[in-house]
């Protein structure tokens, strides 16, 4: 009997990954997603006898118990992700990040699994060395990541959960980001061929799309053993500052050039070191290198122009 996996937002950035590879490894895939993006980013995988797509919103009931009622298992996608959105539409960013997964959780069977993905942005900058490990106190900065860390206290309170605490994230996908710091510096480094950095020394890490998409098959392989359990995701060689992150891109975009201003502040306050050692230990490693995804983003966006208006 195939396992019934749910996942809201599930034509998103992360599920037009993932769907795919739920489906290819055995789960019969029910999707839920507003495509507030007017996307087709799983048109690729209609064709699937296992694969159902419901359009829908979150946040409403009645359109969201029958489908968890029969689900065994849940991977919440459906979010206003990033600061910025949250900004602009704080309201919409708490229904759906926060009260609608308050709301799953309380309809939720002891016994039907849950693997969400949180934020590591909730380090905010970590101890007096910027370093931070799944124990490390949190000091989430912005709307997006106070909520997450809401949302993730809860979610422990399941009994058969696992939280993801994402690094940034970067990499192609059918629903495509430009938003994304590698994806946004890259995506300038190929058209604008300039960008200037606030803040250079702040670091972050990173993570590509498809080491998520492996992150969260790896835990449903092995949920006996990480369920109950917060593990970060990211690159343990890419704790990169935005000035470094640049000249991995200059590598790849020779004409690429950025100027570190000397006066003015990253809204985005973030700045850390993250340990990924804990699901390592568990033996999930990534395989996509900040350098291979720089190198795929070009290629990408040599077919993408995120212009609406404009004759060239």
């Amino acid at each position: 009997m195939k396992e019934k996996i749910l996942v809201t937002g599930g034509a998103g950035y992360l599920g037009s990954n993932l769907v795919p590879e739920l489906l290819n490894n055995g789960y019969e895939v029910t999707v839920i997603d507003n495509f507030m993006y007017k996307q087709n980013s799983l048109a690729h995988v209609c064709a699937h006898p296992d694969f159902r797509v419901v359009k829908g919103d979150v946040r409403i009931p009645a359109t969201m118990q029958p489908l968890l009622k029969e689900a065994d298992i849940i991977i919440p996608l459906a979010a206003l992700v990033g600061a910025p959105l949250c900004s602009r539409d704080p309201v919409g960013a708490t229904t759906t990040n926060r009260d609608a997964i308050f709301w799953m959780l309380d309809n939720l069977s002891k016994d039907q699994k849950v693997l969400m993905p949180t934020t590591n942005s909730a380090y905010g900058s970590g101890d007096e060395n910027n370093f931070c490990t799944e124990d490390s106190p949190l000091n989430p900065i912005s709307h997006y990541a106070v909520e997450k860390v809401e949302v993730e206290k809860r979610l422990m309170e399941h009994p058969a959960a696992i939280s993801f605490r994402l690094a940034t994230v970067f990499g192609m996908a059918p629903r495509m980001r430009i938003d994304l710091l590698v994806n946004d510096f890259t995506y300038r480094a190929v058209y604008d061929r300039f960008v200037v950095l606030f803040e250079s020394h702040f670091k972050r890490n990173y993570i590509h799309n498809r080491d998520v998409t492996r992150a969260f098959l790896h835990g449903l392989k092995n949920f006996s053993t990480m369920k109950g359990q917060i593990f970060n995701v990211g690159l343990s060689d890419a704790n990169v500052s935005k000035k470094e992150l640049c000249q991995v891109i200059q590598k790849h975009v020779p004409a690429f050039t950025f100027l570190e201003a000397p006066v003015g502040k990253d809204p985005d306050q973030r700045n850390y070191i993250v340990s990924n050692a804990k699901i390592e230990k568990t033996g999930y490693k990534p395989i996509y290198s900040l350098d291979a995804g720089i190198k795929e983003l070009v290629k990408g966006f040599t077919m993408i122009s995120n212009t609406k208006y404009g004759n060239v």
